[in-house]
């Protein structure tokens, strides 16, 4: 059986493949072709192929990372969707949480919706709090509905009624008047089964969105199937989601909203992989591509899990791998406002790109920047990709001549702006979790972490620096090493809660995680499966509450103290106070299974045979000094515990190392590079 992980990406798509009890991890990449992602797909599949060589019959595990519902979010392109709600709450979505995003800018609005007023039809019918039937519905007014919404040009129904977290009855009765009246084909997304939870505003966003991306996704998905199944008979395809896990095919298709953060979130799961091989347990993750650079923390070798992200202009308040954006990355356009350099948030894309891709892009951008500077060299992906200097330098002359600098120094400024951006958006997110930067290792990764990162690492006190062995693929690695993952979750807000009620409900959510699993994958494929209890808690009169990991002992014992102990220290680290004497209260109960199959152990890169490992040398800009030689070193000549002092950079065929002044580099375990300040 092979393994094989994908990670498309809006400038590469990203390919890892093992064959199971080898030793070999292959990697490669190639340009992504939007908005025809399938096309990149093909042609990186077969080049995997042949470096894979299949034996007759083989099949082969496919781990999909996607961004295509998560453009589909941003560029806000998807199908005319009608919104079913609960009569009296038409304005659902209008009105939103009723404040502002950021209140202090009073020229901010809100967030227009995904479904336009005229669209959103309300349902005779009213369930009370607990789940009780107030006003029953009416499934032949609801098909009149549905009629009408077809008529308009609805292709997708997402429904959001009252209290249906308690209750998913009237919900139901809505999705069969629909598929009487359209057809047993609709596409219809309910709130109560994607993401049964109390906040009618969340809800109805992750049904809407589930709905609007819902088409997109079934077609992708499905000419990537069927290309798979054809390709190597008896494989099968997973998607990778955002709580850093995966879910088979068919069911990314009917969920597609679990797939919104896939890629990002498949990052970090390389980074829990490789972590627990080196024994590194608290790490800073930057993933530096071409639009956007993202990070997120791995605190005891756990992931960091969210509730509260954000995709496009909309909350999806589901768990994922807690991740932060920031709006700098290899392609972020350079531009001058009011005197003042900006770097991002425009990004020249895959197409036309940077200027120096020689695509037709004429924008001065961070990569033109890294190559003027010196840090990159003069052609990407092992040789096949040529940069065009002249045209970077033709690029960055305006900003050059607005900020009365030379081009090479105007170089060395946008990249000391991008650190600047990055510091902004780092620094207080590890505040708000309560860590200092002197404790954590920061692993870069992406197309241009190994650049970026190292200089980033110098500016907010990070001392160590860790460059996996294949950075730029890394979250295509993640998808090869990802288990299969779900959230099965209960509201019991409001309820009388004792030990024993905990312990029933966390067993009925146990009974419906191993049902999941059960349907992705034989089980012959699993090597082992794992349960956690999560519950969102907090103290009685907060209006916030903390994601706690609960001890399996303590719900098997129904020790409800154990539980109120577990909050209590989870409460403290991130807000170092704790009240032990307060009452506390569950808002929701979550049970997470976890289905693991066979992964390899990090491969160790094969060596060339001797040779000096210094393969030139070029000038750069560093920190606002010139060094008119800085050694280039190749990454494959470079031995066990070899040296490399900065200034330096050592380049592999699809990756970048930037060392700067006062660091040193040193090769470890597995081939990581670990850098240390000198």
């Amino acid at each position: 059986m092979l393994r094989i992980g994908v990670d498309i990406g809006g400038t590469f798509t990203d390919f890892c493949g093992w064959r199971e009890g080898g030793h070999e991890i292959f990697s490669l990449k190639v340009p992504s072709t939007p908005p025809s992602f399938e096309n990149g797909f093909r042609q990186g599949f077969e080049n995997l192929l042949e470096r894979l060589s299949p034996k007759a019959g083989e099949a082969a595990l496919v781990m999909h990372g996607t961004t295509v519902s998560t453009n589909a979010v941003i560029e806000r392109k998807g199908p005319k969707i009608a919104f079913f709600v609960t009569k009296g709450y038409r304005d659902l979505l209008e009105l939103q949480r009723m404040g502002v995003r950021n209140p202090l800018n009073i020229f901010e609005n809100r967030t227009k919706p995904l479904v336009e007023r005229a669209m959103v039809f309300e349902v005779e019918e009213r369930l009370l709090r607990g789940g009780a039937v107030e006003t029953a519905i009416d499934e032949t007014a609801v098909e009149i509905l549905a009629r009408r919404a077809t008529e308009a040009g609805a292709a997708g129904y997402a429904v959001a009624l009252l209290h249906s977290y308690t209750n998913p009855l009237h919900e139901k009765a809505v999705e069969r008047a629909i598929r009487r009246a359209v057809g047993a084909d609709a596409e219809v997304s309910l709130s109560s089964e994607i993401w049964p939870r109390i906040g009618e505003y969340e809800r109805a966003i992750v049904s809407v969105l589930n709905a609007f991306v819902r088409r997109r996704m079934n077609e992708y998905i499905g000419a990537v199937e069927d290309y798979v199944a054809d390709r190597l008979p008896g494989s099968q395809l997973f998607v990778t989601r955002s709580n850093g896990g995966a879910m088979a095919a068919s069911e990314a298709r009917n969920y597609p909203v679990h797939t919104l953060l896939s890629g990002p979130a498949s990052g970090v799961t390389a980074v829990q992989y490789l972590g627990r091989f080196l024994g590194e347990r608290n790490i800073l993750t930057m993933d530096m591509g071409g639009t956007s650079t993202d990070i997120s923390l791995v605190r005891d070798g756990e992931a960091l899990t969210s509730t509260a992200a954000e995709v496009g202009d909309f909350p999806v308040v589901m768990p994922v791998t807690g991740i932060e954006a920031i709006g700098a990355g290899g392609g972020s356009i350079a531009t001058i406002d009011g005197g003042v350099l900006r770097i991002g948030p425009q990004s020249a894309g895959s197409y036309p790109g940077p200027a120096c891709f020689g695509r037709g892009g004429g924008a001065p951008t961070l990569t033109d920047a890294y190559l003027v500077a010196g840090y990159l060299p003069q052609a990407l992906l092992g040789g096949d990709m040529k940069l065009n200097r002249d045209a970077a330098e033709h690029a960055m002359a305006p900003i050059a001549a607005a900020l009365g600098t030379d081009i090479l120094n105007a170089a060395e400024m946008c990249v000391a702006v991008a650190s600047s951006n990055m510091v902004a958006g780092v620094l207080p997110y590890l505040a708000r979790q309560g860590v200092d930067p002197e404790e954590l290792t920061l692993l870069v990764y992406g197309g241009a972490g190994a650049i970026q990162g190292p200089l980033l690492a110098a500016e907010i006190g990070v001392g160590r620096v860790l460059v996996p062995t294949t950075p730029s693929v890394f979250c295509a690695l993640g998808g090869l090493v990802s288990e299969l993952s779900h959230d099965a979750m209960e509201t019991v807000h409001g309820l009388d809660i004792d030990g024993a009620v905990i312990a029933r409900k966390f067993a009925a959510l146990r009974k419906q995680a191993a049902e999941w699993l059960s349907r992705q994958s034989p089980p012959e494929r699993l090597v082992s499966e794992a349960y956690e209890c999560w519950a969102e808690m907090r103290y009685v009169g907060q209006s916030f509450q903390v994601d706690v990991r609960l001890p399996n002992s303590a719900v098997d014992s129904e020790d409800l103290s154990a539980m109120h102990d577990a909050f209590h220290k989870e409460h403290e680290r991130i807000y170092s106070h704790a009240d032990r004497t307060a009452a506390v209260e569950f808002v929701d109960l979550r049970m997470r299974v976890r289905g693991a199959m066979s992964v390899p152990e990090p491969a160790s890169p094969t060596m060339s045979d001797g040779g000096d490992p210094v393969k030139g040398v070029r000038p750069m800009r560093f920190q606002g000094q010139f060094f008119p030689q800085v050694s280039i070193y190749d990454r494959a000549r470079l031995s066990l515990n070899d040296a490399v002092q900065g200034p330096a950079v050592i380049e592999q065929p699809e990756a970048t190392i930037v060392v700067p002044p006062d660091f040193t580099a040193r090769v470890g375990a597995y081939g990581a590079i670990f850098m240390s300040r000198s």
